[in-house]
């Protein structure tokens, strides 16, 4: 699950045992200057890079299915033309066995919760690129 507010992002990760899901992973950080003016499709993509970046090692060679109440994901996955920043982070993604589903707020409360923690502690810079 990812979200993104205006001020930080968050991300759980997480597994389903039968019916029942189970954490593993808890995640968020505060957004820089610039990230705080990107659109709300920009943060919750970059909530979505920064979680898999996170969880790398847990996610690579496996079907990983992400949960974001912002449905304008998918489309934007598609999108032939897109800001450079956006492309890149597009491509990405496709590193991964990866699927979008929208995912009401209500039903996002941890991961919603964890982008609207505010802390005082410098934002660590995120790595555009998975390798190096």
């Amino acid at each position: 699950m990812c979200d993104a507010s205006n001020h930080a992002i968050g991300a759980v990760l997480g597994q389903r045992i039968g019916k029942e899901p189970h954490v593993i992973y808890y995640a968020s950080r505060m957004l820089d200057n610039t990230q705080s003016n990107y659109t709300t499709t920009e943060k919750e993509l970059l909530a979505v890079v920064f979680a898999l970046e996170k969880f790398r090692h847990y996610l690579l060679g496996t079907k990983v299915v992400v949960f974001s109440d912002h449905a304008a994901l998918k489309y934007l996955l598609s999108k032939k033309e897109a800001k450079p920043r956006l492309i890149r982070w597009i491509l990405l993604l496709q590193e991964f066995d990866l699927t979008i589903k929208d995912k009401k707020g209500a039903e996002n409360l941890v991961a919603d919760h964890l982008s609207r923690l505010v802390t005082n502690n410098d934002p660590s810079p995120l790595n555009d690129e998975f390798f190096g």
